[in-house]
């Protein structure tokens, strides 16, 4: 049962961390998952009220600073509404649509269109696209950093009570 238990938990904290790079994938809240697992299948004895609060708060700020960093980036380049849309839809469209570098191409695509739909100038809409890759690759440290302290806060947490 016990390995069982650490499986499951390690695959979830893998799927994780691949939900921080894959939008698709659950990110945080596989991780999230993983307290639960480890409770169901080993006890909650170890998580308290402090273990829950904290890694709760983790998981709002992290999809609220998901959305709000990737917007920043497009704003801070001059982007709109519509190119902040633009971009969330080619970040989850663009690995579909082109395998591979849709990852990176479709959030740039998408706040160029997006721009460009509301009648941006090109020059414009492509330091739009820029805004929105620094804020890809912004949130994506910004989600890493948070979802391996989620880890190392669970990890220290089970050592310590168990």
């Amino acid at each position: 049962m016990v390995l069982a238990a650490w499986s499951i938990i390690v695959i979830l904290f893998v799927i994780g961390m691949a939900g921080a790079v894959y939008p698709i994938l659950p990110g945080a809240l596989a991780i999230y998952g993983a307290f639960f697992v480890y409770g169901f299948m080993l006890g909650f004895e170890p998580f308290g009220f402090w273990f829950w609060l904290i890694q709760t708060s983790i998981v709002a700020v992290l999809m609220i600073a998901d959305y709000l960093v990737n917007a920043l980036g497009v704003k801070k380049f001059g982007g709109n509404r519509a190119s902040v849309i633009g971009s969330t839809i080619g970040l989850i469209a663009g690995p579909f649509v082109i395998p591979g570098v849709g990852l990176i191409v479709g959030p740039f695509l998408g706040a160029v269109l997006g721009e460009l739909i509301v009648g941006t100038p090109w020059k414009q809409a492509l330091r739009a696209g820029v805004g929105a890759l620094v804020g890809f690759f912004s949130s994506l440290v910004v989600k890493i950093g948070f979802q391996l302290l989620m880890i190392a806060l669970f990890v220290v947490w089970v050592v310590r009570y168990a």
